[in-house]
């Protein structure tokens, strides 16, 4: 099993439609997260910082990834959300989302 942090930046003007959207996401996305093997996915807000962890639990992380973005529920669901947020300084090119690197664990 692999954790999975990452990080981005919440336009502040879009605070309370990116939580409303939230609170009611489309069960297809829902389905196909779990399809790639996907679990405990939470996304926590500080500030204007969005932090999300999940647990990936197959073989392959990346393919199941390219599975989640070529969903066309899951590309609609984008199209609600990424305008909602902001890539932060620490990305790597081409990362929407910035991983965050793991320091600490407790089992």
């Amino acid at each position: 099993m692999q954790r999975i942090a990452q990080v981005i930046r919440l336009r502040p003007e879009k605070r309370d439609e990116y939580v409303a959207l939230h609170r009611a996401v489309p069960e297809p996305v829902l389905a196909r997260l779990r399809a790639s093997h996907i679990a405990d996915y939470s996304i926590h807000l500080l500030g204007d910082r969005l932090f999300s962890y999940f647990e990936y639990h197959g073989d392959d992380l990346e393919a199941d990834l390219r599975a989640v973005a070529a969903d066309p529920a899951t590309q609609e669901w984008w199209k609600l959300t990424d305008p909602c947020q902001e890539r932060v300084p620490e990305a790597a090119p081409g990362e929407w989302w910035a991983a965050a690197e793991q320091v600490f664990l407790m089992e």
